[in-house]
């Protein structure tokens, strides 16, 4: 029995793993994003551009929302539960705040003449950014999901699967982030 029970520690979570392979699978996405973009760049018609100041106030956002998602997740380990729901809210309201600077740094763009069409190398931007911000928005749903789970007063289930599940995540599209912004200021 003690074996079986060893065994069973050992294995992923499927929904871990799920999550690992649907992680997996971005990258791909945004490897084959990222090379096109090198490639089409040598192009004769290649605009560079500058980065509006809205991205780098985002990054701060989503850099500050993994922190606080670490903590909550933290809270939630050594069931410090009133932490663990505050600060899901605060990392909930990080990640709106970061969608909504990127918002502001797409409209910063296209008033400067940057719009999805004008340019090959405006249209790389706005898919490669508004791909990573539709995964942002899967996130902020998720978030919502715990949020109102945290703050629910139906009977509670202390499984760490779902707070472990969107902490990867988190990160993950946090990571991203950071790769994509240093990815698009080193190679324009």
């Amino acid at each position: 029995m003690n074996t079986v029970a060893i065994e069973q520690r050992n294995k992923i979570h499927p929904h871990k793993f799920t999550l690992w392979v649907g992680i997996g699978s971005i990258l791909m996405m945004f490897a084959g994003l990222t090379s096109a973009y090198i490639v089409k760049r040598n192009q004769a018609n290649w605009v560079t551009f500058e980065l509006p100041i809205a991205f780098w106030y985002s990054t701060a956002a989503i850099v500050l929302s993994s922190v606080t998602l670490y903590l909550a997740s933290k809270a939630f380990r050594e069931r410090a539960m009133n932490n663990y729901r505050k600060l899901m809210a605060v990392t909930l309201a990080l990640g709106v705040l970061f969608l909504l600077l990127q918002v502001i740094g797409f409209k910063q763009l296209w008033s400067n003449g940057l719009t999805l069409t004008a340019n090959v190398s405006f249209s790389f931007l706005y898919i490669i950014v508004g791909l990573h911000g539709a995964h942002v928005i899967g996130g902020v749903i998720a978030l919502i999901v715990m949020s109102l789970k945290a703050f629910s007063t139906k009977t509670r289930n202390y499984s760490i699967v779902p707070v472990d599940l969107i902490s990867t995540y988190w990160h993950f599209v946090d990571i991203l982030w950071i790769y994509l912004l240093i990815f698009l200021l080193m190679i324009r």
